[in-house]
């Protein structure tokens, strides 16, 4: 039997690159990004309008220039017009238009938020900040700084710059982003090919009736919710208490699989046949048994190049455990997932636990005023007791070289997915 770092350290090192892929973008969240994506174009491509306004010369407001006839509407997605040049007294626009232009007077160009501001502007003033009437904005707030209410071409980003690097897992924002860039398609680091089994012909099916003596099967419907986070569709089998058929599955599901979740049936019990049978078929074991409560009889195997097998204790709160601490930590490493730093909780109340095991205990996070993490043990009734895993939404890691722990004490915690 080994400790639960040894388990990690084992497990860890196991850690396998399955390549890359190419999926449409749309399909591409909670991936890992495995190339980096560039611009196409200047971000923003343009100098862009940042407020519903009017676009001026700011030397037109710096020479004494308060009233500004509007010249022309400019939308978003519409060419920038030019503004008319400042008027002169014996300019034509000026006799056409006396009633509009005065000494201190020139042009604007109305602008909506997102339009290209024109080359011959440089500075917008907001409608809050204006009064119009009859064509004519007139500046009812001051002062106006040059640039204002712009968003400068190249600003966020140049063309050919990197905007988003390789190694982030991929969300809205990067999917929003990856739209705006023109990038339809991106290659994403490949996900394994996982097999979820149970075992155990006191299991039947969820749609079915169990009789007094049987229960539905749960831990491969869960474990296939974990992984879904990820992308992961697995393929979910069950094994009855039949070593020949065991045999044949299991050595099917490793011609066609990189990666066997297998929960129950690796006690020792008289019907716990996974073990045996998974050596039969050519499965390396690197370790049996943990010590740690729940989750002791966790087994852990390699086939072929880079095959593995993680045989979880079949009592749902040891599959659930040991899911979370081995597996998905497993698969993050392996998929390229940015490391993360341990997190840890302060313990709310005393806990005791005598057995010179690593304890994991089921725990309810909460967040106190001064950013402290709080872990409120919940008592529950063994490893068969899923339903407490209802209440808390993590495991606390006790250390096997105590049996006392003090409230105040910090230890680790693994939060449910």
């Amino acid at each position: 039997m080994i400790s639960v770092s040894e388990a990690e350290q084992i497990v860890l090192s196991h850690c396998k690159d399955f390549g890359v892929e190419t999926v449409p973008f749309l399909a591409a969240r909670g991936r890992v990004l495995a190339e980096n994506i560039a611009a196409d174009r200047d971000l923003p491509p343009y100098n862009r309008v940042t407020m519903d306004g009017i676009a001026i010369r700011f030397a037109d407001y710096e020479a004494g220039c308060r009233r500004f006839a509007i010249a022309a509407t400019q939308a978003a997605g519409s060419p920038p017009p030019d503004l008319p040049p400042l008027p002169t007294p014996h300019s034509s626009f000026l006799i056409h238009h006396s009633s509009l232009i005065t000494p201190h007077s020139s042009f604007a160009i109305e602008v909506m938020t997102g339009a290209a501001l024109s080359t011959s502007a440089d500075t917008v003033v907001p409608y809050g900040n204006l009064h119009i009437a009859d064509g004519v904005a007139q500046i009812a707030a001051e002062p106006v700084r040059k640039g204002q209410n712009i968003h400068v071409q190249g600003t966020d980003r140049r063309q050919g710059e990197i905007v988003i690097a390789a190694g982030q897992v991929i969300g809205p924002a990067q999917i929003g982003m990856a739209a705006a860039l023109g990038k339809s398609e991106v290659r994403v680091k490949k996900l394994p090919r996982v097999a979820v089994l149970s075992s155990g012909d006191e299991l039947v099916d969820v749609a079915d009736t169990p009789s007094p003596y049987q229960i539905r099967r749960s831990n491969i419907y869960s474990t296939h919710a974990a992984l879904q986070r990820y992308g992961i569709d697995a393929t979910m089998l069950h094994l009855p208490d039949d070593p020949e058929l065991i045999r044949r599955e299991v050595a099917r599901c490793q011609a066609g699989f990189d990666v066997l979740l297998l929960s129950g049936g690796v006690s020792m019990g008289k019907f716990d046949y996974i073990p045996k049978v998974l050596e039969e078929t050519g499965v390396h074991l690197r370790f049996h048994k943990v010590r740690q409560r729940p989750g002791k009889p966790f087994w852990f195997g390699t086939f072929g190049e880079r095959g593995l097998v993680f045989a979880l204790p079949g009592n749902p709160v040891s599959t659930f455990m040991c899911l979370h601490r081995y597996v998905l930590p497993w698969l993050e490493a392996s998929l390229g997932f940015p490391p993360e730093s341990p997190e840890f909780a302060v313990l709310a109340k005393p806990a005791r636990f005598e057995p010179p095991l690593t304890c994991f205990l089921q725990v309810k996070l909460t967040r106190d005023h001064e950013a402290r993490l709080w872990a409120e043990p919940l008592e529950g009734h063994g490893s068969g007791d899923f339903a407490n895993l209802l209440d808390a939404d993590a495991f606390l890691e006790l250390p096997m070289e105590k049996t006392e722990f003090a409230a105040g004490e910090v230890f680790r915690v693994w939060r449910f997915v």
